[in-house]
């Protein structure tokens, strides 16, 4: 979510390493032999997998963070192969995102170590632009935490493929830590260090994110590739993301249906002293399907207001709890964290900071299950 404790950071960070010191840091950590490699968690559905990355301009639309008088978005669409015979499997972060990813988000963002990690060398389940399996697909988009790329949501993205969907994982630019575009263009994060506690610079990011997700869904029916069937599309996040998809489907009654992983629904307020404001959702509930996951870990009382407040309107709203987790284990992290901390990378408590003592053995499966079953209900029964 978009105050997140960890995302403070970036109020003490953001002078000490400015945008062109990022674009530009290298890893130690990155190529040495001797470097861990994080493998992802397979997915288990019946479906060899593909996946591409597509470009997106929104001609007119001003890119509020760096000025640009076009809104650029980079999204990648995971979905059902015919065959990946001959198509190389595609790294889960670029060698330009894996850089700056080492030496910004896991020294100034998580706890992960400074060095001992490869992680441009991790690889997904999917065949870069392997040809999609026939037939007509519903649709799941994915909005990532604030500050994290779309990458770190690769492992859900999977599951729901390799079970039958198309799934589009979207990066915010100028939000996002780091992200590159098919020029070889890295662009990583320009958004100001008093977001965390300025209400009008984080109602700005939400609105963009909002716009960004009105856009994408224009475009699905220029995708190309997979067959979409635009009558069944979802949407989740996690996190800001959890927030973005929840308002976006109350704005585009395109989307049929929504999870939120843990991201508030209020906005901070505009004069000091007042309540945070909900977001509509929240004012008025919603008459579509949407599940609530949260962790224990986590859990405070803009949760509980907010989440309370749509609940309050009945209607087919959920909310579920995860023991023994925190924020983050709705995230690649959930399998990773434990792979550090066995090589001696990340220390208990650590792990514990960032997705709980909870076993992925148990956390993954549980919340590919949550989310999939979820879709399953709304979309295809």
């Amino acid at each position: 979510m978009w105050t997140r404790r960890s995302f403070l950071a970036l109020t003490t960070v953001a002078t000490a390493m400015p945008t062109a010191t990022i674009a530009h840091a290298t890893s130690t950590s990155t190529s040495p032999s001797a470097a861990l490699v994080l493998k992802l968690p397979a997915p288990t559905g019946p479906h060899r997998l593909g996946v591409t990355t597509r470009h997106l301009v929104e001609k007119g639309r001003p890119d509020p963070w760096n000025g640009s008088p076009d809104r650029e978005v980079m999204v990648s669409v995971f979905y059902p192969a015919l065959t990946t015979r001959g198509f190389p499997l595609a790294p889960q972060m670029t060698r330009k995102a894996a850089e700056v990813f080492a030496a910004f988000d896991a020294v100034h963002l998580h706890p992960l170590p400074r060095s001992g990690v490869d992680w441009a060398a991790t690889r997904t389940h999917s065949s870069v632009d392997a040809p999609p399996l026939p037939g007509r697909r519903p649709v799941i988009l994915y909005s990532p935490g604030g500050v994290d790329p779309r990458t770190l949501g690769t492992g859900i993205a999977e599951e729901l493929a390799s079970h039958g969907y198309v799934v589009v994982t979207i990066d915010h630019p100028g939000e996002t830590s780091e992200v590159e575009f098919p020029d070889g263009r890295l662009r990583t994060i320009q958004l100001p260090p008093t977001a965390p506690t300025d209400p009008v610079l984080s109602r700005l990011m939400m609105a963009t994110r909002f716009a960004d997700i009105r856009f994408v869904l224009s475009q699905l029916k220029h995708l190309g590739g997979p067959r979409l069937d635009l009558r069944r599309i979802g949407i989740y996040g996690h996190s800001a993301g959890g927030a973005t998809a929840t308002q976006a489907m109350d704005e585009n009654r395109e989307l049929k249906a929504a999870v939120n992983l843990e991201g508030y629904l209020d906005y901070l307020p505009l004069q000091p002293g007042q309540p945070n404001e909900l977001y509509p959702i929240a004012q008025h509930g919603t008459d579509r399907p949407l599940r609530l996951i949260g962790t224990d870990g986590y859990r405070d009382e803009r949760f509980d207001s907010s989440w309370s407040a749509l609940l309050d309107h009945g209607g087919p709203a959920r909310r579920t709890e995860l023991r023994n987790a925190n924020h983050w284990v709705f995230t690649d992290f959930a399998a990773m964290d434990p792979q550090l901390q066995a090589a001696g990378l990340m220390s208990a408590g650590d792990r514990a900071k960032h997705i709980g003592t909870i076993n992925p053995a148990l956390s993954v499966p549980l919340i590919r299950t949550a989310v999939r079953s979820f879709f399953d209900r709304a979309l295809r029964h």
